[in-house]
C-alpha cells in the first residue's frame, strides 16, 4: 500500500531494500501468488546492481519540456518579462506596430508618453484578448458595446472608448476617465495580453506628431533604441495594416465616430 518502502531512494541502506523485497516475496508464496521457486529465483536476483541513478521527474517526458520550451519563447520573443519588470516593448499588433507596456503600470506608462514625446492629457488605448475581460476595468460595460463588438467580429479592428474606466494607470486615461479598449484576435497581440494577464498599451511606434510606421523597417533607429526590448515575431512582414476604427461611447450611451 506504500510504493515509497521500496524506493530505493527513500531507504536508509540497501539492506532494508532487500528485506523487505524479501519480505513481500514470502507473502506473495503464502498468498499463493507465485511458487516457492519462483519466490527463490527472485531473491537471488542481486536488485541492487540493477538500482539506477535518481533521474529527473521530467527528464525523458514532452509535455514538461514542451511548456519550459514555450515559457522561454514567451519570455525572449514576446519580451514578457521586460513587461512584467516594468519595461517599454515594440510590437506587431492587430493593426500597425505598436509601443507597448502594462497599462496598470503608471512609471511605465509615463515612460511611454517619454519616448513618443507626447503629452500625458493625449490619452493612449489599450489591448484585451477577450471582451469577458472589460468588466475588469469599467464600472459598466455599455449595452451598445456589447451590439457593436458583436457587429464588428472578423471585420476590421475597432477601439472602443469607453466611459468611467478603473483598475489602469491614472495616467492612462483621458482627462474624462475614458480610455481606449480594442480587443485584439491577432494571435501575436492575443496571446501576449493572455500571458501578461494585464491589458497592454498600444500606441503606434513613432514620434508624436509623425507618420506610424506600417511595418517594422519603418521604424525609426531613435524608438528601437528608446525602448527595452524590441520583438522578433513578424520583423519580416513587410505587408501594411490600417489602424483601427474609433468609436466613443458616453455615459448616456450615445456614439461619436472618432476614426471611420
Amino acid at each position: 500500500n506504500n510504493p515509497a518502502l521500496y524506493n530505493p531512494y527513500y531507504l536508509d541502506g540497501n539492506e532494508a531494500l532487500i528485506e523487505r523485497q524479501h519480505k513481500t516475496l514470502d507473502v506473495m508464496v503464502e498468498m499463493g501468488y507465485i511458487t516457492q521457486e519462483q519466490c527463490d529465483e527472485a531473491k537471488a536476483v542481486d536488485i541492487i546492481a540493477r538500482v539506477q541513478p535518481e533521474q529527473n521527474q521530467y527528464e525523458n517526458i514532452l509535455a514538461p519540456w514542451a511548456v519550459l520550451e514555450a515559457k522561454s519563447a514567451l519570455e525572449s520573443k514576446y519580451g514578457l518579462k521586460v513587461l512584467r519588470e516594468g519595461g517599454v516593448i515594440l510590437y506587431p499588433t492587430d493593426t500597425v506596430w505598436g509601443i507597448g507596456c502594462d497599462a496598470t503600470n503608471p512609471e511605465a506608462v509615463a515612460r511611454v508618453y517619454e519616448i513618443k514625446r507626447r503629452v500625458d492629457s493625449k490619452a493612449m488605448l489599450v489591448l484585451l484578448d477577450g471582451a469577458g475581460k472589460l468588466q475588469g476595468y469599467m464600472d459598466k460595460v455599455p449595452e451598445t458595446a456589447w451590439m457593436l463588438l458583436e457587429a464588428s467580429e472578423g471585420q476590421r479592428p475597432m477601439t472602443i472608448i469607453y466611459p468611467h474606466a478603473r483598475n489602469l494607470a491614472p495616467n492612462l486615461l483621458a482627462e474624462d476617465g475614458s480610455v481606449g479598449i480594442r480587443i485584439t484576435t491577432e494571435p501575436f497581440s492575443k496571446a501576449l495580453c493572455e500571458q501578461l494577464r494585464r491589458p497592454i498599451v498600444s500606441t503606434s511606434a513613432n514620434i508624436s506628431g509623425e507618420a506610424a510606421a506600417k511595418c517594422f523597417n519603418d521604424i525609426t533607429p531613435e524608438l528601437l533604441n528608446a525602448v527595452d526590448y524590441v520583438c522578433a515575431f513578424r520583423r519580416n512582414d513587410t505587408s501594411t495594416h490600417q489602424p483601427s476604427s474609433i468609436i466613443k461611447i458616453d455615459d448616456k450611451e450615445r456614439i461619436t465616430i472618432i476614426r471611420s
